[in-house]
């Protein structure tokens, strides 16, 4: 998951409070930790920026995933700019979605500034939605 060196934690951090301890195999936590992985960007490629019609995956909002093998997942995010008008909402939705995966006992969510978002961080196919070719 698009990792980042240094990032300076200079955000607001927001746990959700709803999550229960679910089913996570131990017997193979490299695999299960692959597959909450993949789970996890499933569920960021469902949440949306109310003001523009690509996910935050694929924004390049999210820098950052770990997840351990207790099942507890830890979000590097940025947002577009400080003040976007979902920035108190949207890390609670985040880490709420990311919650209702089975094998995630609980979901933290960092917002990050730096390295700061610009349009370079867009997937390809949300320059193309967008219209930046």
């Amino acid at each position: 998951m698009g990792d980042l060196e240094n990032p300076v934690m200079d955000g607001p951090e927001v746990e959700s409070s709803g999550g229960q301890a679910k089913d996570l195999r131990v017997d193979d936590p490299v695999t299960d930790i692959k597959e909450l992985d993949r789970q996890i960007v499933d569920v960021l490629k469902t949440i949306f920026d109310p003001e523009i019609p690509v996910n935050i995956y694929d924004m390049g909002l999210i820098y950052k995933v770990d997840v351990d093998t207790e099942g507890n997942v830890a979000v590097q995010m940025t947002l577009t700019a400080p003040g976007c008008p979902v920035a108190e909402s949207l890390p609670v939705e985040v880490a709420a979605r990311i919650e209702t995966i089975p094998g995630v006992s609980r979901a933290k969510v960092d917002i990050v500034w730096e390295p700061a978002w610009n349009k370079d961080m867009l997937s390809e196919e949300a320059k193309l939605t967008l219209g930046f070719y």
